[in-house]
């Protein structure tokens, strides 16, 4: 039998072999996402990565025949924990082939690092906070993946599962056909809408015309999204980091703001799909990717909705509706015919009724595990 190591990363060098795995892993599947890897440079860079400022972690290698076979994040986040009054490690970005000892290797090795470190439970996968890919797809491998959650082998739960991990909690992926006429429930928002003077929406057309609501959004995310599982609000370094990081690929026609009196109450920011340019770009950005992922999100027609909310004095009053129809009116006139619904947690009541009054379906699930440590 051959020895397993599971080894910290301690150079570069070895950093690189983390990220890179996991198209190692997935050679020959010609339907696999990579990621985009300059956003993996960033996201595993503790000197670039402010989130660091308030995490402990560490990053492992498995090896096996001196080949390396699985990789495993190991997480605390300090302020979730202090804000939740919790004492919970975290594992993300775990990968490996489909072999039962290498996985045991590195989930033990996990759950021993966030044990020596006072934890009394461990989640996962689960990153930084939930704009990371959480969890592990667990239904609708018929479909393609997302470039905005886990592209998880089947193999991966059940392995999980064997390790004696249970459900912590589910979240939903919808499809929705762009409609050509609204429900009447809509309909009788929109009137409500065009009788009230206080709520405006603002559209825009280019990149510079949103930059100066950008931060505004993020502070009003970090108010509307505090409830949310694994959401973790954004300190005034991550609001320009984000702010900077996302407004190149920002679709402007897909951006929508609520305005009350000169104060941004709701927005809803959508993005063409780009899995099929990041596949054919295989996930690298320069010389040309960048055209390849460009040139897919013209293409397609798949409109994924990435955020949106509604400060809490002013929901009741329509308008998600109102946001909602703006955007899917610019879905019509780019041709669009489904709206991705992004993740949404299956305790989301409300979201999920709106999914499923404008007929969505569910096309994916996936599911964040915990195990008790005591």
């Amino acid at each position: 039998m051959s020895e397993i190591i599971v080894k910290k990363i301690e150079s570069r060098s070895e950093l690189r072999e983390f990220i890179y795995l996991p198209a190692k892993v997935h050679r020959g599947e010609p339907n696999w996402l990579p990621p985009l890897y300059s956003d993996e440079w960033h996201l595993f860079d503790k000197k670039k990565n402010s989130s660091y400022s308030y995490s402990d972690a560490d990053f492992f290698i498995a090896w096996k025949d001196n080949k390396p076979v699985g990789r495993i994040m190991t997480l605390i986040n300090n302020r979730y924990n202090e804000i939740k009054k919790e004492k919970h490690g975290r594992f993300s970005f775990m990968e490996c082939y489909n072999d039962r000892e290498v996985f045991h290797a590195l989930i033990s090795r996990a759950e021993e690092w966030v044990r020596e470190r006072g934890m009394v439970k461990i989640v996962g996968p689960m990153g930084f906070s939930d704009k990371d890919p959480q969890g592990f797809q667990i239904e609708g491998f018929e479909y393609p993946f997302l470039f905005t959650a886990p592209t998880n082998s089947p193999y991966m739960p059940a392995l999980l599962e064997e390790e004696g991990y249970t459900k912590e909690i589910d979240l939903v992926n919808y499809n929705l056909p762009i409609p050509e006429s609204y429900p009447p429930v809509y309909l009788k928002a929109l009137e409500r809408y065009a009788r009230n003077g206080e709520i405006t929406i603002q559209e825009f057309k280019t990149k510079k015309e949103i930059k100066p609501v950008i931060i505004p959004v993020l502070e009003l995310m970090n108010k509307t999204f505090r409830d949310i599982y694994g959401y973790v609000p954004l300190n005034d370094v991550e609001k320009e980091d984000f702010a900077g990081r996302y407004l190149p690929i920002l679709d402007p026609e897909f951006v929508k703001i609520a305005v009350s009196h000169n104060e941004i109450v709701g927005f809803i920011v959508a993005l063409p799909d780009m899995t099929s340019g990041i596949i054919a770009a295989k996930g690298k950005l320069f010389p040309f990717g960048i055209f390849r992922i460009l040139k897919g999100m013209k293409e397609s027609t798949k409109l994924m909705l990435m955020l949106g909310g509604v400060k809490e004095e002013f929901r009741g009053k329509g308008i998600d509706v109102m946001l909602g129809v703006k955007v899917l009116e610019s879905a019509r006139k780019r041709n669009k015919t489904i709206l991705d619904s992004h993740l949404i947690m299956e305790l989301n009541a409300r979201m999920r009724a709106e999914c499923e009054r404008m007929n969505g379906k569910i096309v994916k699930r996936f599911r964040i595990y915990q195990k008790s440590l005591v």
